[in-house]
Formats: C-alpha cells, structure tokens, sequence
C-alpha cells in the first residue's frame, strides 16, 4: 500500500509497510500514483501527452518506480501479521508503572478525565507502603528487563510530595540489588513547584510533564484553582524558573485544545515567547455532547493548524531557534519495533496503572471502572481475561486499520479512546485516525524538510 500526498510544497509517497518515504517530481508522483492502474504502453503515452517529454524519459522513470519495487520500498507487501502468534501467546513481562501517588488535586480543571483528579471516587494519597508494594511487585513482574520506568501521576502527585521522594530513594536502593534501573517521570500542574520540588525532579526526573494550555485566556477557562481562579499567573513564573533550572533534561509542557482553541497554534506561539521549546498539544478526551468537545466541523481548521504548526517549525529551524513538537517526532531510520508498530503503547500487558490502595488497571485511563480492574500488587493480576483482551488489542484486530496508510505508525490507536468512544478497546475512534494521519503527514513532511535542507548545505 502506498499514501501521497502534497504538502510544504513537496510531492511525498509513502510505502506502508516498509515505511519507506519518496520525495519525488511531478512526473514521478503522477506515474506511481497511476502504476498500478493499467497497461505500461498507456501509462507511458500519458506521461508523454500530459508533461511533454519524449517516450525514453518516461520508460526511465518507470524502470526506477519497478526497481524501487523490487527492493520492497514500493507496493510492499504487509508481512507483519504472523509476528501476532507470538504477541498473544507471550508470557506478560511488566515494564511500567503509572502511579497514582495522588487522587486529589489542588486544581478544578473543568475537561479533566480524571473528575478534577478523584477517578470517580474518593479522594486519596498514596501511603509509602503501598508505593513501596507497587515498586516490588514491578521489579517481581519485569522478567529479564533491565530498565523500569515509573510516573508519578494524580490527580497532583506534588500533593504527595515526601512519598514520590521516599519512594524514589527506595527505587534507588533497589536497583543495585536486582540489576534493574529505574526511569522516572513526573506529571504536574505546576501550582506546588519550588525550589526544593525543582532540585529533586532535576536530580532523579528523566523526563517532567508540565501542564498549561498556552494563553493565559484559554489556559485559565478550564485550569482552575478549587474557587474558581485561574491558575496561568501562578504556574508560569514556576514553569519559568524550573525549566531555566533544569537545562538540557527532557520535559514537556503539555496543552489541551478544544473547541474554544482550535486556533492552538497560537497557544504554542505564547509558550515559545515564554521561553519553552519542548511542547505538545494534545486533543481533548470527553463525552461528544460537552460544550468544549471537538465536532466535526473543528476538523478542516485543526487539519490547517497542524499545516500552520509545521510550517512555523520548518521557519524556526531555518532562523536557527527550533522546537521540539511530541506528535511529530518522528524516526524514519529506526523507528519502532515490529511488534511496537503492530501493538502500541503495551497497556494492560507492558505498562499498567496502580491506584492509591493498589488495585492495578490497564492504564491511567481505565482507572475506577470496575470493568477492568485487573488485580492488585499484593496478589498481581487475577483478570488473565482482560490482559487477554489487551493483547489481542492491536492493529491487525481492527477491521477498518486494513486500508489505512497509518496503520503501522498508529498501531491500531488508543485503546482508552476505541472505548470511550465506542464500548470496546477494539474499536476505532475515527475523529482521532483522522487528527493522527494529518500530523503524519506533517511529521514525515518535516522529515523531508529536513534531509532536503540538509543536502541543499552539503
């Protein structure tokens, strides 16, 4: 399966399954575009008639197209699907932990998952013992994998600051003990940040998960305090200060756009002024029916924001003041591997969630529905059924991934949101396949960009 396309002013070709990406001419785009469409006699007479060139100059593009097919980086075949016997009969090893240190919040935010950061429950801090039980148990569960990684997730883990620090110190004295390294990260809304949080996230933080929407209007209609004020005048001088502090270390500062910022570029504009570089915008999760819930008609204005973002992107770079954007991070020599591009992120199978009393969860997005409670870190996962399920949850297990050009970059999607949206971790949330394929295109755009700049300085 191949997908072109147009964009940045690039004629781009992407084979699916070997991921490999063309940049071509006009004339090569029109010819493979049309190659598998009829005889080579007419494909060639087209060619001649529509751009005027002689028959030799088209045979000659023709004859690379076939030998680009002959290598496998055109019209490749899909030959990862066998790989799948060996996903679903697999022994679960666990490698990551999101942990819920915190089900409370010192901030209301109105589209919050997490109901203002109680999971739908009551609040709750997590005790040492507990985090304690949840590191053994991840250790106890990891197998032969060396490296664990752990975040500290609420609600608003800064809430129960002196555990994340216990806990980490005993993560540390573990690691030496069973040959494991432990990788950290921390999410927070920023309101308890000093110096003191500064010090130690910069010390034991792989990486640090800042929250704020972007402009003080659009970050302070949902980002709340608990009486209603908006959280941008505090949180920003402390962002300020802990990435200044924290130099070369990987962060993020994490927005959410909905349908009163459709524009969300312009919320990346204000925290490049505010001196950040490391961004990512994420779409809104919620019921379709809420007032800030993305509709069908946001989708051609967010198409053209990601454009929009790209081209800023491509403008910095060249001005020599570039950024880094999540979604369009993107290995086109690496990469994944094959069993990551078929299967995803591992929730419920790699990566699961632990509440403040230790009940265990696919992911953070599965916590409080009694529906996929898995087990405990006392006894560990009692639900083969659901780890079951997960396993099978994968891009060859969807039915509508078949004709997707993404599908190998996406692997199948989200699980939490194939439920949310439609009852089962196997579905498909549409309006996000379409988000994706658009940044995928701007991402591999950029890519080529980038090597075409690259050579343009050789």
């Amino acid at each position: 399966m191949i997908h072109s396309y147009k964009l940045g002013g690039y004629n781009i070709v992407l084979d699916t399954a070997s991921a490999s990406v063309h940049c071509v001419d006009d004339i090569a785009y029109d010819a493979i575009n049309a190659y598998k469409t009829g005889p080579r006699e007419k494909l060639v007479r087209d060619i001649c008639e529509k751009y005027g060139i002689d028959k030799s100059e088209a045979e000659e593009c023709l004859n690379d197209i076939a030998a680009l097919e002959s290598e496998g980086k055109l019209f490749s075949e899909d030959d990862y699907k066998p790989n799948l016997d060996f996903l679903e009969k697999r022994a679960p090893v666990i490698k990551a932990l999101c942990l819920h240190v915190a089900h409370t919040c010192n901030l209301n935010c109105e589209y919050c998952f997490a109901a203002q950061g109680k999971y739908h429950g009551e609040r709750a801090l997590m005790s040492f013992e507990v985090g304690k039980r949840a590191l053994d148990f991840l250790i106890e569960s990891s197998g032969n994998r060396h490296n664990l990684e752990v975040d500290f997730f609420g609600g608003e883990p800064l809430m129960n600051f002196e555990v994340v620090k216990r806990l980490v110190a005993y993560a540390r004295e573990r690691e030496k003990e069973c040959g494991k390294h432990f990788r950290f990260t921390l999410t927070t809304n920023g309101m308890l940040l000093d110096d003191e949080v500064t010090d130690f996230a910069n010390r034991e933080m792989d990486n640090v998960v800042l929250s704020l929407d972007g402009r003080k209007e659009v970050n302070d209609r949902f980002r709340k305090t608990v009486g209603g004020v908006g959280s941008y005048d505090t949180i920003v001088p402390k962002f300020q200060k802990f990435v200044k502090a924290r130099g070369d270390k990987s962060y993020y500062m994490r927005g959410t756009f909905t349908h009163f910022n459709t524009d969300f570029t312009e919320d990346i504009r204000t925290m490049l002024e505010l001196g950040f570089d490391q961004l990512s915008m994420e779409p809104v999760v919620c019921p379709p029916g809420d007032a800030y819930a993305l509709t069908d008609e946001d989708l051609p204005i967010l198409f053209e924001q990601y454009e929009k973002l790209a081209n800023m992107m491509r403008k910095r770079r060249d001005e020599g003041k570039p950024f880094t954007f999540y979604h369009y991070m993107l290995d086109l020599e690496g990469g994944p591997c094959v069993y990551k591009r078929i299967s995803g992120c591992g929730s419920g199978t790699e990566y699961v969630a632990v509440t403040p009393t230790g009940e265990l969860y696919p992911c953070h997005q599965f916590v409080g529905n009694p529906k996929y409670l898995l087990g405990d870190i006392y006894d560990g996962i009692k639900r083969k059924d659901i780890t079951d399920e997960f396993k099978k949850c994968n891009v060859y297990s969807r039915k509508e991934c078949d004709s997707c050009w993404a599908k190998l970059y996406c692997s199948g999607g989200c699980a939490a949101n194939a439920y949310n949206a439609t009852g089962n971790i196997s579905g498909v949330y549409k309006y996000g396949c379409e988000l994706f394929k658009k940044r995928m295109e701007c991402a591999i755009m950029l890519k080529v960009d980038e090597m075409m700049s690259s050579a343009e300085n050789v």
